[in-house]
């Protein structure tokens, strides 16, 4: 079969279509899936670049989405035909957090799902949702999971609340379709006036343009009468953290997901404790916030925003893609 393998030290001309030889037949516990596409996060493409070093030959991509060909024995929870979707921690099934690291994790820790077929335990995977294409499933395992632990599972996300989402990555745009489909009122930033009209097409109640308003922190107190907003999606770090505190509410929650403005910083900390906020750092989430997500998926009928798709001999060329930033929601790889 084809995969794609990571030459050390990493970087995009250092990803390499190769023949894989195929797994074998599934053990006890185990299935086997036939992949058929992946999506691209902000961890896959430090992986692949270096920044995150992992070992020489890794197989890359952490989400994956495809058909069950076949079951070991004991596995009940699936069927030969049924539509997966992977997780990004296989071994974090439900309860609190055991894992601090990437070490279990597709793409990086172990081999990931740049591939054509896999066996692996049907623990590292749950249904995908009905009706949902396979990139469409592939999208869920890292953004959607991670807007999802963001809102509902640690924010407990209700009708009514306010959501500030910054930028039209995946991660904020699935943050803004699960705000909306619950029904709370959302916010979204952006440096494009383009994306910005996107964002209110979506929902998006209000918008502001970042670059002209750097004091936009201030614009959405302003916005909600001086308020400030129930939950902040932070995917900024501490270049943005200082303004999103200012838009958040006394009482408020705010999910740190990412760090794209750098991995340290200043933190306004007397800030955070007078308004007495709630700043919560995380990474995705476990196979039962995945379950729970999915079946909230298809109540609500929410469509992931997909932006681009390649064939996966592309691969290099998706991540070009997604380091130029002109992408809105998610980018796909299918095999």
């Amino acid at each position: 079969m084809k995969g794609i393998r990571l030459r050390k030290p990493g970087g995009l001309d250092r990803l390499e279509l190769v023949d894989i030889e195929e797994p074998g037949a599934p053990g006890p516990g185990e299935i086997l899936v036939r992949l058929h596409a992946s999506s691209l996060n902000f961890h896959d493409y430090a992986v692949v670049t270096g920044r995150m070093p992992t070992e020489d030959g890794r197989i890359p991509m952490s989400d994956g989405a495809g058909v069950v060909e076949a079951v070991g024995p004991g596995v009940t929870e699936f069927s030969v035909g049924d539509a997966v979707v992977s997780c990004f921690f296989p071994t974090w099934l439900d309860g609190a957090p055991p894992v601090a690291d990437f070490s279990t994790t597709p793409g990086d820790g172990v081999d990931g799902y740049a591939r054509e077929r896999v066996v692996r335990p049907a623990t590292w995977f749950t249904r995908a949702p009905k009706g949902y294409s396979h990139a469409q499933a592939a999208t869920l395992t890292t953004a959607g999971l991670t807007a999802w632990r963001a809102l509902v599972v640690n924010g407990g996300l209700k009708a009514g609340d306010c959501v500030l989402v910054l930028g039209t990555g995946g991660v904020s745009i699935f943050a803004l379709q699960f705000a909306r489909m619950m029904g709370a009122t959302v916010v979204a930033t952006s440096s494009s006036d383009e994306k910005l009209e996107r964002l209110r097409a979506l929902g998006a109640a209000y918008t502001i343009n970042y670059r002209k308003h750097e004091d936009w922190g201030r614009r959405v107190l302003d916005w909600t009468g001086g308020r400030g907003v129930d939950h902040v999606v932070e995917v900024g770090g501490p270049g943005t953290l200082p303004q999103s505190i200012t838009a958040c509410r006394i009482g408020g929650h705010i999910a740190l997901i990412g760090v794209l403005t750098g991995g340290q910083g200043m933190v306004p900390t007397a800030a955070l404790m007078a308004r007495q906020q709630r700043l919560h750092g995380f990474i995705v989430g476990s196979r039962q916030h995945q379950i729970d997500m999915v079946r909230a998926i298809e109540a609500g009928g929410l469509q992931p925003v997909i932006d681009r798709t390649f064939p996966l001999g592309e691969i290099a060329a998706a991540f070009r893609y997604e380091e130029s930033g002109k992408h809105f929601g998610k980018i796909c790889l299918e095999m």
